[in-house]
C-alpha cells in the first residue's frame, strides 16, 4: 500500500481508469465474438460487423488497444465473413 498522499491518489485514479478500460475492452470483445458466432452460424452479419467496427475503433481511440491492432482484428473478421459468403 502506498504511504504518500500523492501515491494514494494515483492508486485511486489507476483503479478508476482500469475499470473504465475493462468496460470498453469487454464491449469490443463481446462484439467481435457475436460477429464470429454469426459468421459460423451462417447468418447475415452486416449489423454485427458494423457494431464490432464501432467498438474496436472506440477502443483504439481511447488507447485501450493500438490502432493497428483494431484494424487487424476487423480485417480478419471481415475476411472470415467474406470467405463464408456473408
Amino acid at each position: 500500500m502506498p504511504n504518500l498522499k500523492s501515491a494514494k491518489k494515483a492508486l485511486r485514479q489507476a483503479e478508476k481508469k482500469a475499470l473504465r478500460n475493462k468496460v470498453v475492452k469487454n464491449a469490443y470483445k463481446t462484439a467481435v465474438k457475436t460477429a464470429r458466432k454469426g459468421i459460423i452460424a451462417g447468418k447475415d452479419v452486416k449489423e454485427e460487423l458494423r457494431l464490432a467496427q464501432k467498438k474496436l475503433d472506440k477502443a483504439a481511440k481511447k488507447g485501450i488497444i493500438k490502432k493497428n491492432t483494431a484494424s487487424r482484428k476487423l480485417s480478419r473478421l471481415v475476411a472470415q465473413a467474406r470467405k463464408a459468403g456473408k
